[in-house]
């Protein structure tokens, strides 16, 4: 955790330029066993949806921290990449929204196709509070506050392609990862773009054969990677 993050809520006014926050759950823990905070130690903080800065920590114990903030710089520029994912298991899920949530990525569409299994949308790992939790530690890791939005299309994968995706790419580059596609990802910003992420095993030919008409096929190199390694590689290549 590199940044303490705070809900608005939890800001009360203080000191001309400053507000406090009290923490009592996993953030006290944080202080008290990682960073071994004391009274009088300073630590990074930041508001969801608002700025970043500094807090003095002006009490700690096992029970709650007190902190005095002061909010002064904007968060990170954000990383202008749509996140269209086949949904994967539960576990590779959490790791994707962590790690593209830190890499910048704002707008995660998640949805159905061939070699997704279908339990995979009842997992808890969908629920409204695990996906917030996820997307909390992909910010504090980097230092944001913006949170993302996640969209979840359960739709069989034709409707999809016909009725979300044309929604989720307009006025973007739409660029769909697939092993053995003859063009290479770019290796620097191509400007607003959507990325397709197909499921462990890839897309089946006739998905492969619906996107050809709507998107540019791209590959990473002869390698083949679990998903969440093929994420964090390609939103690299198209980061700033």
């Amino acid at each position: 955790m590199n940044l303490i993050l705070l809900r608005p809520d939890e800001l009360a006014a203080a000191e001309a330029g400053s507000h406090r926050a009290v923490l009592a759950d996993r953030r006290l823990q944080h202080l008290r066993e990682v960073l071994r905070a004391r009274a009088g130690d300073e630590v990074g903080v930041g508001v969801e949806g608002g700025a970043i800065g500094r807090a003095t920590v002006v009490a700690l114990d096992a029970h709650a921290a007190e902190l005095q903030v002061r909010l002064s710089e904007p968060p990170p520029p954000a990383l202008d990449v749509t996140l269209a994912l086949a949904l994967p298991r539960p576990p590779t899920l959490r790791k994707v929204l962590q790690q593209a949530t830190a890499l910048g990525v704002k707008r995660f569409a998640l949805f159905r196709a061939e070699r997704v299994e279908r339990s995979y949308f009842s997992s808890h790992g969908l629920h409204a509070t695990a996906i917030a939790e996820d997307l909390r530690l992909g910010l504090e890791q980097a230092r944001d506050t913006i949170v993302p939005t996640v969209e979840i299309h359960p739709e069989h994968f034709g409707r999809f392609v016909r009725e979300r995706l044309p929604a989720l790419s307009e006025g973007r580059s739409l660029l769909v990862a697939h092993p053995g596609a003859p063009t290479p990802c770019p290796r620097a910003p191509i400007g607003p773009a959507t990325l397709m992420v197909g499921p462990e095993g890839g897309f089946i030919p006739a998905e492969v054969a619906a996107l050809a008409q709507v998107a540019q096929a791209i590959d990473l190199g002869p390698r083949i990677l679990r998903v969440e390694t093929a994420v964090v590689a390609l939103l690299a290549r198209l980061s700033p």
